[in-house]
């Protein structure tokens, strides 16, 4: 699938077919998560794959109900790894390079999932606490997203996008 092709056709899924993802696809769409530039190649993602269906429904309830969450055969929490990053370029990297790479590995997820024919969702809203909680994070990573992987049960339409003239500015703001 072309590139162009997959930014513009993935969609925010919020339903899905009980159909498994194979182990073998998961593997593909991490791996290209892992593929996401970062600050300093300090690579401060981690990734927990849940399919427990008693896992996904906390996940679902720590995310303010967000039951779509535990409909999916599996779900991607996202986490930032703070050490990793900190070490070399201290505070900044805490409140913006380790968001920053998270969201690059986030994006691929959701490319690379639409591509092998899955559907995704960008989940944000949730109580960082508890989710940290359910998936038992250490105290120096925190979670940055949960994306629900699976066969669409949807086909939603595109969204529409501001003009480009009224978001991009040349030289100057």
């Amino acid at each position: 699938m072309d590139v162009f092709e997959a930014i513009h056709g993935r969609r925010s899924i919020r339903a899905y077919t009980s159909d498994p993802v194979p182990e073998e696809d998961l593997k593909r769409i991490l791996e290209a998560a892992i593929a996401a530039p970062s600050a300093g190649n300090r690579q401060p993602w981690e990734f927990v794959v849940v399919r427990d269906q008693e896992q996904k429904h906390k996940l679902a309830d720590a995310a303010l109900g967000q039951s779509f969450i535990e409909e999916a055969p599996v779900a991607i929490v996202v986490c930032a790894n703070f050490p990793r990053t900190v070490r070399v370029y201290g505070e900044r990297a805490r409140r913006l390079y380790c968001i920053q790479d998270t969201a690059a590995a986030v994006q691929n997820i959701h490319l690379a999932a639409y591509a092998l024919g899955y559907g995704t969702c960008w989940v944000g809203a949730f109580d960082d606490e508890r989710v940290a909680e359910v998936i038992g994070c250490p105290k120096d990573v925190r979670p940055v997203a949960i994306i629900p992987i699976g066969k669409p049960a949807e086909k939603p339409s595109a969204t529409p996008r501001l003009p480009l003239n009224k978001v991009v500015h040349r030289e100057r703001f």
